[in-house]
């Protein structure tokens, strides 16, 4: 792997999150770039936001094509759980699970 970039704490459900990482595994960085502009979802701006500190990063260490880059691996992990209760009748209170996500892409070249 050329390149490597990671988010931490997000707030939004890793189910959610992983819908959108499918959409560009395997894909050119150019195009998932496109793909995730154009995606209503809102856990593509963070991802396309990593997404480019990941080419940066590649570009950083000089004798890389950014041109040539590929998303070789994006993982979406569950991330700690915030818990939350909501009062309902006869005194009782239900759980509400504010659930974060770890995404991990690492980038590579083709050929």
């Amino acid at each position: 792997m050329i390149s490597t970039a990671k988010l931490r704490h997000l707030r939004i459900s890793p189910r959610k999150v992983r819908l959108v990482a499918d959409l560009i595994r395997g894909k050119n960085v150019e195009d998932a770039l496109n793909i995730l502009q154009f995606t209503n979802k809102r856990s593509s701006i963070p991802i396309a936001r990593l997404l480019k500190s990941a080419v940066a990063n590649a570009d950083q260490k000089g004798g890389v094509d950014v041109d040539r880059l590929f998303v070789k691996t994006i993982t979406v992990d569950g991330g700690p759980t915030i818990k939350r209760f909501r009062p309902r009748a006869m005194g009782r209170a239900t759980p509400i699970l504010k659930r974060t996500s770890h995404v991990f892409v690492g980038l590579d070249q083709q050929g």
